[in-house]
């Protein structure tokens, strides 16, 4: 089974400029993480993100795109970061999100991944995956 581990850092919570970047010594820690995830067999993939305020949304609001600079000021919880993993359940996924080296008050919110042929065979046939 495939889980996203989505990162969800208390930083983010506070006006960052767009060139922010984390302390290098958290990032060593990161690292030796993400190393155990590889040799362990489990990470598909992995990556980080800037911070809000080096963003951009879209939205739709009447059928129209309009885009908005970051940051964005309602925003409650923002992503940082994922991993895309692949084992046996999501106690194992929770298992592995436990052994990251988050800063307190970070979150790591484990989403199982759904694969197409759960959707049946038409929608599979559809589905946009590499």
């Amino acid at each position: 089974m495939r889980f996203m581990m989505i990162m969800i850092p208390e930083v983010y919570n506070k006006p960052i400029p767009p060139d922010w970047m984390p302390d290098p010594e958290e990032l060593k820690k990161m690292g030796r993480y993400n190393d155990e995830l590889r040799k362990a067999g489990v990470l598909l993939t992995l990556d980080g993100l800037t911070p809000p305020s080096a963003g951009a949304r879209v939205s739709f609001k009447g059928g129209k795109p309009k885009v908005t600079d970051g940051p964005f000021t309602e925003s409650k919880e923002v992503i940082g970061g994922f991993w895309m993993i692949q084992v046996k359940s999501q106690e194992e996924a929770i298992e592995w999100a436990k052994r990251c080296p988050a800063e307190p008050g970070d979150v790591i919110e484990i989403r199982r991944v759904p694969e197409p042929e759960e959707f049946g065979p038409e929608l599979a046939r559809n589905w946009a995956r590499d």
